[in-house]
């Protein structure tokens, strides 16, 4: 039902699927219920503290229940169950964290140490740190490109979360390097195939994978100087926007570009907008310039 109705991605639904699994297993052995249909409120309060007890971030927690709730609310639907037992179960709220994100030195430190790499290899993954800055994408979006995903050279279409279709323009620096990398493509293709993917390879989906991606981001971290714990494929998407807001971009293009379905999400963003204000009143109101002489 989420994937064809909800339209959510797959990820999601698998991630659904785990917090499902685990609630379950708890249930057998503490609570020895063996159909999620069965839960009791108590039963998920109590799990709900044991998770708590076994230092599960607010995060997770507020994670799994907003699964669990979805999940009886489609019981409920259905008449399988007559009460949700997850109604009138709140956690406390979660701070929202700042997004992290690197300067602009920082990128351009990471693409000219990929550029170092005299290989295809090297080339491929220019080009895709350079198009996550360019465009903002999500690391699963990026990997599974078609390759006519590219619209005339100038912009990239991308099937984001819940099927929604953006296109995102790209800057000319990383149409160049789109160029070069066209040049070196057919290496990652297994001989004698042909693959309808931007980046191709041997695994079982066609495409390079997260897994492999995100290590090839780390490998380039540390030959950068640049601690890998800061490096993720998130953190260029967080960049891009942050940097976009900082330059002064109106917060409207960039949730389109995001692909955010709520602004709420994008105006996280808006703390670069506050540390920009404040150095600006700083620099330019009189009062600050006198307190400063």
């Amino acid at each position: 039902m989420i994937l064809a109705e909800k339209g959510v991605s797959k990820n999601t639904s698998l991630a659904y699927y785990t917090d499902l699994s685990e609630l379950q297993d708890f249930l057998k052995t503490e609570c020895k219920i063996n159909n999620l249909k069965d839960a009791k409120k108590t039963d998920i309060k109590q799990y709900l503290s044991f998770l708590r007890e076994n230092n599960y971030s607010a995060k997770s927690q507020a994670r799994k229940l907003s699964a669990m709730n979805s999940f009886y609310l489609f019981l409920l639907s259905e008449n399988i169950i007559k009460t949700n037992p997850t109604s009138g179960i709140f956690l406390p709220k979660t701070g929202k964290s700042l997004p992290k994100y690197l300067s602009k030195e920082e990128i351009e430190l990471l693409i000219k140490t990929a550029k170092q790499i005299h290989s295809a290899r090297g080339i491929r993954l220019e080009f895709q740190m350079e198009l996550l800055y360019a465009s903002g994408l999500r690391v699963s979006e990026l990997v599974s490109l078609p390759l006519k995903s590219l619209v005339k050279n100038e912009f990239i279409e991308v099937m984001g979360k819940g099927s929604k279709e953006r296109l995102v323009p790209l800057n000319k620096r990383a149409i160049d390097l789109f160029k070069e990398y066209k040049e070196v493509r057919q290496i990652f293709i297994p001989e004698g195939k042909d693959s309808k993917f931007l980046f191709p390879s041997k695994s079982i989906s066609g495409h390079q994978t997260r897994d492999a991606f995100y290590k090839n981001l780390k490998e380039i971290a540390i030959s950068a100087g640049i601690d890998p714990a800061r490096v993720s494929p998130h953190v260029f998407r967080h960049s891009f926007a942050s940097h976009l807001v900082a330059g002064g971009a109106d917060l409207r293009a960039v949730q389109i570009m995001l692909g955010h379905s709520d602004i709420a999400t994008t105006q996280i963003y808006t703390h670069i907008m506050t540390d920009k204000l404040k150095s600006t009143i700083e620099e330019k109101h009189p009062l600050a310039k006198l307190f400063k002489k």
